[in-house]
């Protein structure tokens, strides 16, 4: 017979029915009938044929189908130029540009192939395994088996083997073997008797590997290696295992290898729990104390330990719905191990715990922070530890009087153990309505009560006389008023859109209140446009702004499609006298307050520039100056940062300072790109008396390139430190980074 409707007559009467699907082309030979409805136990077994024509050979129980091909059973897919089915042996004769898909994203490929009907064994020649993510395993002949692949002479690459004018090209790096397996469920390619090979070149023989195929990436094994050359550790090779414990828990560990100094181990935790995210490292040796002499040089003591730092984050969910907590832990045991082994260069610490409950109006948060200051001259008996610090903030539903209302609660527990200690109690309620006036003026009234109660202890030997309180229990009470006004102007302008936005705040509050009060969190007081129309201008609580003032300043803007240019100037004087409280140079000492502004200019995502200032009042020299320039996009961008503060502080923790950072990457071809980054200290004696630079002093710089394509990533990077210190020790480091996709990620 070779007409359709009889072959679909007996499929249906025989165990293993056959289905015919819609033809591959718009003008079939013939119309295909529906097949039987299969039933549950059947539809496993359903095959379902698409061709251009289909014989049946009644009498040597085949099915031939020849042009555009397409038979499918279960997830398998298979097409081809002509199949032949022997139903009484169950095999699949597949010739002709043959390719069989199946749901995970892989596709076999090859001239030939004799497979079981269920398309899971069989076997292939001339065979192309293409994976999920486009790398490919090419062999002569292959066996398959349970769709586990058994390939022969074989080679993968996940590299183009075309090149962008579709020529063939030899693949940038292979792996070729004698033998190969592929299991899809283990998701695993096994090599025996392989070797690596660029460019077709053979560089590295490797008895027997395996790595994943890409579509698993949780798999055990060793990750790439690193290579690094600084003057103070030599030589170092980082080499990670991966361990993948589960399928929400990890654990990488990695030996880092110096040619001048002891082996490091370094263990990084990762789990994934059903409450949310944790992730702890630690890193560990033993090595000699290092410290510096009288000529800041490094010197070793001859003391030996073990040295480490231990590192940890996470954030969980709790039984109830609305608490969770979460926690930030950095700690070492040597101030100098972070730098000294370049895992950072921070000269301070911080390890805190949250506990915090949010509801829709009410937010309750309970904290303890730790802090570990690494700079060579600290002094750690000095550095304050908090626990507890207790924040609520509650917005009741009700409007007295058609405004909102805040309610906010704090308490602090601050020691040392060799300096001046505190506890904070306070609570507060802010009143705030806004109305709109008919000519488009906008007035916000706000009114506020706070209360506060402090504890001192051991003042006489705090860090600062000037942030010192006094011994014993004090409380103030601080009313507070205010009355702001906005008047927004809005019209056409350079075929854009403009707006300008008058404002004058006046606030009135007790004054005095900041008396035998001390000062521990409102100690970084500067005044810029982001606090001028501020309730206090201070940060934190210890330090209240009382007496009235009068604030004003002008807002503009401008918008065109693409392009956005603002700016913001403002000023305000006080009418009460509060200096004593105010260190010089912070802009507010005097009654009549420094100018502060700020201009941006936004370029589609091109460009941004962001200029913040702070002119003398009198002789409007430039107070502070902090400028960020961003151009580009992609691959090639740069940036450059200049700040300088003249403020001529006196006290220790507010220095001046200048300095200027940029940094770039310029993309080069198509693969390649280069990059760089410096800071330099341009602070003068006449600026920083403790300083020992001279104005023009280099802190740090990197520069290097890339090379990255679909199947490899190389970098190189050249950094230096200038400075000579125990956290970042002066000179050069070189570090290598070689990555083959799918080998060792």
């Amino acid at each position: 017979m070779s007409f359709v409707p009889a072959l679909l007559v007996v499929a249906a009467l025989v165990a293993l029915p056959v289905a015919a699907g819609p033809p591959a082309r718009e003008d079939p030979p013939a119309a295909a009938a529906p097949a039987p409805a299969a039933g549950p136990a059947e539809d496993e077994d359903l095959v379902q044929f698409a061709a251009d024509e289909l014989v049946y050979d009644e009498r040597a129980n085949k099915v031939v189908a020849t042009g555009n091909v397409l038979l499918r059973r279960r997830t398998e897919v298979l097409t081809a130029d002509r199949v032949v089915w022997d139903r009484t042996e169950g095999t699949v004769l597949a010739e002709g540009s043959v390719r069989i898909g199946s749901e995970r994203g892989e596709v076999l490929v090859a001239d030939r192939m004799m497979l079981s009907d269920d398309l899971k064994d069989g076997a292939i020649e001339n065979l192309l395994l293409v994976l999920q993510d486009g790398g490919r395993l090419a062999a002569t002949r292959a066996t398959r088996t349970d769709s586990v692949s058994q390939l022969e002479r074989a080679i993968y690459s996940p590299c183009a083997v075309l090149d962008d004018a579709g020529c063939p090209q030899t693949p940038l790096w292979a792996v070729s073997a004698v033998r190969v397996r592929h299991d899809p469920v283990e998701r695993r390619v096994h090599y025996r008797k392989a070797r690596l090979e660029a460019y077709g070149v053979p560089i590295l023989v490797l008895p027997a590997f395996s790595h994943p195929d890409s579509s698993l990436r949780n798999q055990s094994g060793l990750l790439g290696p690193d290579l690094r050359l600084t003057r103070e550790l030599g030589v170092e090779l980082a080499i990670p295992y991966y361990w993948s414990i589960s399928t929400n828990q990890d654990l990488t560990t990695t030996a880092h290898i110096y040619s001048k100094e002891l082996p490091l181990l370094e263990l990084e935790y990762r789990h994934l729990t059903e409450a949310g995210p944790v992730r702890f490292a630690l890193r560990g040796t033993y090595s000699e104390k290092i410290t510096t002499d009288d000529d800041f040089e490094i010197v070793r003591t001859g003391e030996k330990g073990f040295r480490g730092m231990v590192e940890g984050n996470g954030r969980l969910d709790h039984a109830t719905q609305d608490l969770r907590s979460s926690f930030a832990l950095r700690l070492t045991n040597d101030p100098n191990f972070p730098g000294r082994y370049q895992f950072t260069f921070d000269n301070r610490f911080r390890s805190t715990y949250l506990l915090e409950r949010q509801r829709d109006n009410l937010w309750f948060g309970a904290r303890a922070w730790y802090f570990q200051y690494l700079a060579p001259d600290a002094d750690s008996s000095l550095v304050p530890t908090a626990l507890p610090l207790v924040d609520v903030m509650w917005r009741p539903d009700a409007r007295p009087l058609g405004g909102r209302v805040m309610v906010e609660a704090n308490a602090l527990s601050l020691f040392r153990s060799n300096g001046q200690d505190m506890t904070r109690m306070l609570a507060s309620a802010r009143w705030d309505r806004s109305h709109v006036t008919s000519m488009g003026q906008r007035i916000t009234l706000t009114g506020l009560l706070r209360s506060d109660f402090y504890h001192v202890r051991e003042s006489d030997v705090a860090d600062q006389a000037f942030y010192a309180g006094k011994d014993g229990v004090r409380g103030r009470f601080i009313p507070a008023a205010a009355l702001d006004l906005e008047w927004p102007l809005i019209g056409p302008f350079a075929r854009g859109v403009q707006t300008l936005v008058p404002r004058v705040m006046l606030v009135a509050s007790t004054s005095g209140s900041n008396e035998g009060i001390p000062n521990e969190d409102s100690r970084a007081l500067e005044l810029e446009d982001g606090n001028l129309f501020a309730l206090s201008r201070f940060p934190g609580y210890d330090r209240w702004e009382g007496g009235a003032r009068v604030v004003y300043g002008v807002s503009w803007d401008w918008t065109r499609p693409g392009i956005a240019l603002a700016a913001d100037l403002g000023q305000s004087y006080r009418f009460v006298d509060e200096a004593q409280f105010v260190p010089e140079g912070t802009g507010l000492e005097d009654p009549l307050s420094d100018i502060v502004g700020r201009i941006s200019l936004r370029a589609g995502r091109l460009a941004s520039f962001t200029q913040r200032f702070r002119l003398d009042k009198d002789s409007l020299a430039v107070r502070r100056s902090d400028m960020d320039l961003s151009l580009g996009s992609g691959r090639t961008f740069a940036s450059i940062g200049y700040l300088r503060y003249n403020r001529d502080v006196r006290l220790e923790d507010l220095p001046d300072t200048e300095e200027v950072r940029f940094g770039s990457q310029i993309a080069l071809f198509r693969y390649w790109a280069v990059f760089g980054a410096m800071t330099i200290d341009l602070t003068s004696a006449s600026e920083d008396p403790l300083t020992r630079n001279d104005g023009f002093q280099p802190i740090r710089s990197r520069a290097g390139f890339v090379y990255q394509d679909e199947c490899f990533d190389f970098r190189f990077t050249w950094r230096r430190n200038y400075v000579n210190n125990l956290n970042a020790p002066e000179g050069n480091a070189f570090s290598f980074t070689l990555r083959l996709k799918n080998l060792g990620q």
